[in-house]
C-alpha cells in the first residue's frame, strides 16, 4: 500500500495494482474566502489512468470538474448516493452512488459508503484492499456512527480531516482526537489542510502537529503521519 498527498484532501492510494484518488481539487488559487496555501503535487493531467476516484461530497474544495469531464466512462466515480446528480452535474460520465453501509467491489478494491456529518450531501468511505481497510472521513465532525466503523472493520489508515480555522465544517484537534479514540486507526494521516481563510482573524492555532501532541498525549496507540504535498506513507 502507499499513500500520496497531493493537497488538501486529495490523495492518491495505490495497492494490489489499482489507483484511487480521493476527493480531486487541483484548483490553485482558492476562491474570494479561502486561499490554497500550496499547490497540488501534480496536476490533473497526471491522474488520467486513476482506476477509481471517490467524491465524498460537491463542495468546490473537493471536486475539480475539469478532472472529471476528462475521466473515461470505463472510470467510476463513488459517491454518496444522495449525491450522485451532483456528481453527474459536476462532469463525472459514471457516477456510482452508494448509500450508508452499502459496499461495491471494483476489480480488487471494495468500496463501503459510511455516513459524514456536514452541511452538505456528504460521505466517507472505507476501503478495502489487500486485507487492510482504509478509511477516507471526506469532510465530517465527530460522530456515533465511527465506533460502528471500527466494529466493522479494523482500519489501518484512518485520513480524516483535522481543520485549522474558526467557523470550523470538519473536526478540529480536540473533534479530531475523538474520532481516533473510536476509529482506534493504527495509522492517522491528516488532511484537508491545504487552504485556509484569507482573512487572519479566521485562522486558529490548532495544526497537524497540535494533533498529533494531543494523540501523544491521550497515550492513544495511533501513529500520526502528516503528509506534505508530494510526500508519500507506506506500508
Amino acid at each position: 500500500m502507499h499513500i500520496t498527498m497531493i493537497g488538501h484532501s486529495t490523495t492518491l492510494i495505490e495497492a494490489d495494482g489499482a489507483k484511487i484518488l480521493t476527493d480531486p481539487y487541483f484548483g490553485t488559487r482558492g476562491n474570494p474566502a479561502y486561499k490554497r496555501v500550496a499547490p497540488p503535487a501534480k496536476s490533473r493531467e497526471a491522474f488520467g489512468d486513476v482506476d477509481l476516484v471517490l467524491v465524498s461530497h460537491n463542495h468546490w474544495d473537493h471536486v475539480d470538474r475539469p478532472f472529471l469531464r476528462a475521466l473515461p466512462d470505463s472510470v467510476a466515480v463513488v459517491t454518496p448516493r444522495r449525491a450522485r446528480w451532483l456528481t453527474q452535474l459536476s462532469g463525472a460520465k459514471h457516477p456510482v452512488g452508494l448509500s450508508p453501509w452499502e459496499a461495491k467491489t471494483f476489480g480488487q478494491v471494495t468500496v463501503t459508503a459510511v455516513p459524514a456529518l456536514h452541511p452538505a450531501l456528504a460521505g466517507g468511505f472505507v476501503i478495502q484492499v489487500e486485507g487492510k481497510c482504509i478509511y477516507f472521513a471526506g469532510d465530517t465532525y465527530y460522530g456515533a456512527f465511527m465506533t460502528k466503523i471500527a466494529r466493522q472493520c479494523t482500519i489501518d489508515v484512518a485520513l480524516i480531516p483535522v481543520t485549522t480555522y474558526r467557523i470550523p465544517l470538519t473536526m478540529g484537534e480536540k473533534a479530531a482526537v475523538r474520532a481516533v479514540i473510536a476509529l482506534a486507526p493504527r495509522v492517522v494521516i491528516p488532511i484537508h489542510l491545504g487552504i485556509q481563510p484569507r482573512a487572519p482573524f479566521l485562522r486558529t492555532r490548532h495544526t497537524p502537529e497540535g494533533f498529533a501532541r494531543r494523540i501523544q498525549g491521550a497515550r492513544l496507540a495511533a501513529d500520526v503521519v502528516r503528509l506534505k504535498e508530494g510526500e508519500s506513507w507506506s506500508h
